[in-house]
């Protein structure tokens, strides 16, 4: 049982016949690859946005907050409790703007592994259409030189048939000869 499942699972997957499928797979799956990172890419610059707004209005917030300080000068129960909303908006506001930047950074790392993959395949693609020039131009030298092949077999059945031609009359001439020679018929 376990030899069988052994065998089962050494087994390749059966190799590509065609060259030019393999070019064709890689370059679809280079394609679907960049599709999921222009993806990516489009959901960061969508979260960016939201960021630069959210930054605007914590922006906003933290000058209504000191706007109420100064209103509230030396009020004891409401001066601690803004303090306090102050600060935890300045960390909201620190924190965005440290996931803008780290948005920011990701698009762009994203958007040149989109163009790399872009180029990839655009050269995948050239080599494609060379190898399918070839493989044709091949095609047509291999049944060129099947043609050749089969004249030049053409050509030595005829040399042959001329040798076992020439072979038959000097074998005749020799006979001929003995004949004569001895002057009795065999």
């Amino acid at each position: 049982m376990f030899d069988w499942l052994r065998k089962r699972l050494r087994r390749s997957p059966p190799p590509v016949t065609d060259p030019l499928a393999a070019f064709d797979q890689l370059i679809e799956d280079l394609e679907r690859q960049g599709a999921g990172i222009r993806k990516s890419a489009a959901t960061l610059l969508a979260l960016k946005g939201d960021l630069a707004r959210s930054e605007s209005r914590y922006a906003q917030r933290l000058e209504e907050i000191d706007r109420r300080l100064v209103q509230a000068r030396g009020d004891a129960k409401i001066t601690p409790a803004l303090e306090r909303d102050r600060s935890q908006t300045e960390a909201l506001l620190h924190s965005t703007r440290e996931s803008f930047v780290r948005a920011e950074q990701d698009g762009l790392l994203l958007l040149e592994a989109a163009s790399d993959l872009g180029q990839r395949v655009a050269e995948l693609r050239a080599e494609r259409e060379s190898a399918s020039a070839r493989l044709a131009v091949g095609g047509l030298m291999s049944s060129a030189l099947r043609e050749q092949v089969q004249r030049f077999e053409k050509v030595l059945a005829v040399d042959a048939a001329r040798d076992e031609i020439e072979r038959a009359h000097a074998l005749a001439n020799i006979y001929r000869e003995e004949r004569g020679t001895t002057g009795k018929p065999e």
